[in-house]
C-alpha cells in the first residue's frame, strides 16, 4: 500500500497518520507538501490528516482546499483512487468539493476532545472491510467544528445510497441525541462520495491502533484498506 499523506501549514496529525499506515502496511508513507502539484508515482491512497490547516482562518479547510496539491487529489479521486480525510481532512474534502455538505461549529459551541463510540454501518467498502456491519468501535475526537450539515435532499441521498459509513452512538450501538457529541445531522461521523472511494470522517482512528494506547479499534480501518489494495494488486 503506497500512501501519500498531505502536509499543510498548521496540520499536526500527519506523523500519527503515517505511523498508523506503516503499522498496517509495512511501508513508509510519502509526505506530500501542499505546494506540490503532483502525487508520488504509484500512489494507492491519499490521506488528508487532521489539525488546523492555515490556523482555521476563514472556514476550516477553506484555504487548504485551494492549495496546488488538491488539483492532483481531485484528479486522483476522479480516476477511482482512494482518498481518506480525517477531522480537518474531512473539512478540506468538503471545501474542495470532493464530498457534499459542510462541517459547522459543534452544537454546544465547545471544543470536544475525548473518546467516542461509532457504529459501523457497512462492511463492504474499502474503508470498513476491517469491521463487521453494526460493530461499535471506540476512537478519539478532537474538534470544534465537527457538526456535519447538508441540505435535506443531500442527507436523504446519503442515507438512501448507504453512504454514511460511521455514525456516533452509545457504547451499546444506540444512536441517540446524547451520543451525538457535536449535533451532526443524523449523527453522521463519516461519509463517502458517490463512487465510494473518498471517505471523510471526524474521529481519529489513527490514534487507536497500538496496544499502548489502551484501545486498537482504529486498526480495522487501516488493515481493511491494506487488505483491499493487496487484493486489487
Amino acid at each position: 500500500m503506497k500512501s501519500a499523506v498531505l502536509v499543510f501549514p498548521g496540520i499536526n496529525r500527519e506523523r500519527d497518520m503515517a505511523r498508523a499506515l506503516k503499522l498496517a502496511s509495512g511501508q513508509e508513507a510519502a509526505m506530500v507538501w501542499h505546494a506540490d502539484t503532483a502525487l508520488p508515482k504509484g500512489t494507492d491512497l491519499v490521506v488528508v490528516p487532521g489539525g488546523f490547516s492555515y490556523g482555521d482562518y476563514l472556514r476550516c479547510g477553506a484555504i487548504a482546499a485551494r492549495a496546488p496539491v488538491m488539483d492532483a487529489v481531485r484528479k486522483f479521486a476522479a480516476g477511482g483512487g482512494l482518498v481518506l480525510g480525517v477531522c480537518n481532512g474531512f473539512q478540506i474534502l468538503c471545501e474542495a468539493g470532493l464530498l457534499p455538505g459542510v462541517l459547522m461549529r459543534n452544537a454546544r459551541l465547545k471544543f470536544v476532545c475525548k473518546d467516542v463510540h461509532l457504529r459501523v454501518e457497512r462492511s463492504d467498502t474499502p474503508f470498513t472491510r476491517g469491521y463487521n456491519a453494526g460493530q461499535v468501535i471506540r476512537v478519539p475526537v478532537a474538534h470544534g467544528e465537527g457538526n456535519y450539515e447538508a441540505d435535506e435532499e443531500t442527507v436523504k441521498r446519503l442515507e438512501d445510497e448507504g453512504r454514511v459509513l460511521y455514525r456516533y452512538c452509545s457504547a451499546e450501538g444506540i444512536v441517540d441525541e446524547e451520543s451525538n457529541i457535536n449535533g451532526a445531522a443524523q449523527s453522521i461521523a463519516g461519509i463517502v462520495n458517490e463512487g465510494g472511494n473518498v471517505l471523510g470522517m471526524m474521529p481519529h482512528p489513527e490514534n487507536h491502533v497500538e496496544d499502548i494506547m489502551g484501545c486498537t479499534d482504529g486498526r480495522g480501518l487501516f488493515a481493511g484498506l491494506a487488505a483491499h489494495l493487496e487484493k486489487a494488486a
